[in-house]
């Protein structure tokens, strides 16, 4: 049986080893162990299921082979064996038979052995081993295990960025409604949270084998960091994707705009895109010339609307840098009005990605291919009693029924608003419009006015990473 103590003592073992530093490391580690055990467990299946199945990795490399075996190869000999013959055999994997040969490959190409002690390995390596990756029980609960290990990473540093809290996600693509036969994609994808949402949304649709092959072809992501896309690979195979060949390793903004052609459009786009830095030098120019901008979250929305069909939809999570910006911003806000209807905001708290951030964010919801008319906006309001989301009381999934009780039968209200696309466009496509409904400050309490300061506090927070970026980008033009 998994439990929390058995992820706690290997997270010990390895704060022994004196080559491992900090939890973003730690993490990394487990995740490539893990992930070969999970493949090794899911490819015996396999073999007994499916005639002449050919395995992913020659047999020396299977962990059945070479970890297994709780006293077999330790100390000097485990780690040579993992640092000389183990890493650069998965790294010069060739294509063959099995399509997941080139997944475990381009999984380990940036993949470390951080450890240092062959002893301490084995002593790791032997905890995992407890694990049966086949048995539905070990596997729904390293699936829980798995989120615990995610949101842990928020406080190691900007790894944080990788984890997206899953009520939030399950949300979303529960509102997007993906359906079987269609194509959902994550342009920056981190850790698999909106696929795996997705995957388990799809798969409630499934009554035939034919249902289910469907299923399999229907995600795709892109991630260009190395950790959470072997997080993400590990992610899929946990979710009953035999070979997530569609999750690939790759900057989704480094291929200009115009290549996107028809085989690359999508059905559904949910994802979290990364927003608050800025692109690498260059990246601008994939794009056309009056919607440039180094601003990350602002380009993903850009190739957003170039990737969906029409009649596509899409949740995305933006900051309310957005919402208000003008300039280049203004443009985009245009151009997503125009294109795509707009027909539903829901603004978050600022703490929905504390520790990583306090920047307000909002989920976006559109259509492609009709123009907007009216946007309707709901507040998502902290539980009674809360000042901010955190690692003790996160956000969890029922606080959405109020969204959920409202979207089918939209109602105004304290909470809830909507604005004519003719208001928009007279205040220059400002999309930061408040609530005419809300309670007046006169009538809140202390507590509700400390509230809404500390709202606007994350407010010009947003507003002064939104000025440094622009002044960033403005300097950067000028040097060249």
């Amino acid at each position: 049986m998994i439990t929390s103590g058995l992820i706690k003592s290997i997270q010990d073992v390895m704060r022994q080893d004196q080559g491992v530093d900090g939890d973003a490391q730690r993490l990394s580690q487990l995740v490539w162990m893990i992930f070969l055990k999970i493949l090794d467990d899911t490819e015996q299946e396999l073999e007994l299921m499916v005639d002449g199945y050919s395995p992913a990795i020659p047999s020396e490399f299977q962990w059945r082979n070479w970890a297994a075996d709780e006293e077999g190869l330790t100390g000097e000999g485990l780690n040579d064996f993992v640092n000389t013959q183990l890493f650069p055999g998965l790294r010069g994997l060739t294509g063959g038979a099995n399509p997941r040969t080139l997944i475990v490959r381009e999984a380990f190409e940036d993949s470390y052995n951080y450890m240092k002690s062959g002893t301490l390995l084995r002593q790791v390596i032997n905890k995992i081993n407890s694990i049966d990756f086949n048995a539905q029980t070990d596997r729904h609960q390293f699936n829980d295990l798995y989120e615990k290990l995610l949101r842990d990473l928020q406080s190691a540093g900007n790894a944080g960025e990788y984890y997206t809290p899953r009520p939030l996600t399950q949300f979303v693509v529960e509102k997007v409604n993906p359906r079987l036969g269609e194509a959902v994609y994550d342009p920056a994808c981190g850790t698999g949270g909106f696929l795996a949402n997705a995957i388990d949304h799809l798969r409630r649709q499934v009554t035939t084998p034919e249902d289910e092959a469907s299923l399999q072809v229907s995600l795709r992501g892109t991630e260009k960091k190395q950790l959470p896309h072997l997080l993400c690979l590990t992610n899929m195979i946990l979710h009953g994707i035999d070979a997530p060949t569609s999750i690939r390793r790759n900057n989704t903004l480094a291929r200009p705009l115009r290549d996107y052609g028809p085989a690359d459009r999508v059905d559904v786009v949910v994802t979290n895109p990364p927003f608050g830095g800025t692109e690498e030098p260059g990246i601008e120019s994939n794009f056309p010339a009056d919607i440039r901008t180094r601003e990350t979250a602002d380009l993903f929305l850009v190739l957003i609307m170039r990737l969906l069909k029409p009649g596509g939809r899409a949740g995305v999570v933006l900051p309310d840098s957005f919402l208000f910006g003008e300039g280049v911003k203004a443009r985009i806000k245009e151009k997503l009005l125009d294109e795509c209807n707009l027909h539903t905001i829901i603004r978050l708290p600022g703490s929905v990605f504390a520790p990583y951030t306090s920047i307000a964010t909002n989920l976006l919801f559109f259509t492609k291919g009709e123009p907007t008319k009216e946007v309707w906006y709901y507040e998502h309001r902290l539980p009674a009693g809360a000042k901010s989301y955190n690692k003790t009381k996160p956000m969890r999934l029922e606080e959405f029924d109020s969204e959920r009780a409202w979207w089918d039968n939209r109602v105004e209200s304290d909470q809830a608003w909507r604005v004519s696309i003719d208001e928009i466009k007279s205040s220059g496509y400002k999309l930061d419009i408040r609530n005419p409904n809300a309670t007046k400050l006169d009538d809140l309490t202390p507590l509700e006015l400390l509230t809404a300061y500390r709202e606007k506090q994350d407010a010009v927070r947003a507003s002064v990473t939104e000025i440094k970026s622009l002044l960033s980008e403005a300097l950067s033009h000028h040097e060249r």
